[in-house]
């Protein structure tokens, strides 16, 4: 069984940091890809950033340059470091993995998601 854990989010002010991080059991790390989504009141959810087994990363344009995804395979775990945070980063944050790395979302598992709240 594939389980996700995410944990580190919180309230912050504008301009502050943040890591969040996800915990997986059941996966093989060398070869799932991991990513963060974020989902805003009345927005769809949108992908924050991914990171596959071998490395590659994959930003939203919003966050370039402000979050790094980066992950632990030893541990299962990834992580998002956000920086500069905004009050537009506010939203509910997922963890997903794709088990196999293929895409698609054919064997996606979502995390229960843990909220980020930026004031200004």
């Amino acid at each position: 069984q594939v389980q996700l854990v995410e944990s580190g989010g919180g309230l912050v002010q504008s301009g502050g940091s943040l890591r969040l991080s996800c915990a997986a059991s059941g996966i093989s790390s060398s070869i799932s890809t991991m990513a963060w989504y974020r989902q805003a009141p009345g927005k769809q959810r949108e992908l924050v950033a991914a990171m596959t087994g071998g490395g590659r990363t994959n930003y939203a344009d919003s966050v370039k340059g402000r979050f790094t995804i980066s992950r632990d395979n030893a541990k299962n775990t990834v992580y998002l470091q956000m920086n500069s945070l905004k009050p537009e980063d506010t939203a509910m944050y997922y963890c997903k993995v794709d088990r196999y790395g293929l895409g698609g979302g054919f064997d996606d598992y979502w995390g229960q998601g843990t909220q980020v709240t930026v004031s200004s």
